[in-house]
């Protein structure tokens, strides 16, 4: 965006209330600020999330990790506070959500495919657009089951894939997951987070994922986000760098280990306090 100095202020146009945080950083929230039932869960709660990496929200129950995503989402509302994406309003942002329901997330009445390019088609793409769009996406997911058959027709791992494809689909610039692991056997959680590890090494989507696994968790992340109990506030933030791809190997690397370790001793300190 161009900025132009001296320029007169029009007075119908909104101004920020405060700027972009450092280089790097995506999502900038400051003074977030959520009650329910009259008690806070987030209380003038500042966070810079960074560009172009996967940051893992991990804490004790109750202290909001879905409901934080869902405020940076649009999802839930907000009681104060402001949140920008790269400089721009949420309306200005293209994002994806993976949610935890899958079965509730997909239309029953569309087959799959249709499932799929529904972000595409809301957005007026072409039909050349949509179809090249879902050939890329099945070569990369190498889908082997029957996308035209309808979402109940599938298994849970299949819909769960879906779910993931349509929210990549438009190439988002945040993709929102919310436990996208938790109803699937490990089977299928071990292939979908080798594809959602090969999405972000192919594009570098800025990802939010809330998990309960603590494994999970710092496995996939570059940053491991820990929450206190409410009223929440960051308890800490470790980033982990282990090259990627990661495999089953990287689980028993001293790095790895140690983030995991690091991240269970500041999450039992929250839940004993």
């Amino acid at each position: 965006m161009t900025e132009v100095l001296n320029a007169p202020v029009v007075a119908d146009v909104p101004v920020p209330k405060f700027q972009p945080g450092p280089a790097g950083t995506h999502i900038t929230i400051r003074g977030l600020t959520k009650y329910f039932a009259g008690w806070p869960l987030y209380e003038n709660f500042d966070l810079n999330i960074p560009k172009n990496k996967i940051v893992s929200v991990f804490g004790p129950n109750g202290c909001g990790k879905s409901t934080l995503i869902n405020m940076i989402a649009g999802l839930v509302p907000i009681d104060s506070g402001e949140i920008l994406f790269d400089g721009k309003s949420l309306k200005d942002t293209k994002i994806g959500y993976v949610f935890q329901n899958y079965r509730e997330a997909l239309f029953p009445w569309m087959r799959t495919i249709d499932n799929i390019a529904y972000p595409l088609k809301l957005e007026g793409q072409s039909k050349a657009h949509v179809d090249r769009r879902m050939a890329e996406l099945v070569a990369s997911f190498d889908v082997k089951f029957d996308l035209n058959r309808y979402p109940y027709e599938l298994s849970g791992g299949q819909q769960q894939t879906a779910s993931i494809m349509r929210a990549l689909a438009p190439r988002p610039e945040v993709l929102f997951l919310d436990e996208p692991f938790s109803a699937l056997d490990y089977e299928m959680t071990l292939f979908i987070r080798e594809k959602l590890q090969e999405v972000f090494m192919h594009t570098g989507t800025t990802m939010l994922l809330v998990s309960h696994d603590l494994e999970e968790a710092v496995y996939l992340a570059d940053e491991v986000l820990l929450l206190t109990k409410r009223p929440t506030k960051v308890a800490e933030i470790l980033r982990y760098d282990d090259a990627r791809p990661r495999t089953v190997e990287t689980l028993s690397m001293p790095s790895f280990i140690s983030t995991k370790k690091r991240s269970l001793d500041i999450f039992q300190q929250e839940v004993r306090r």
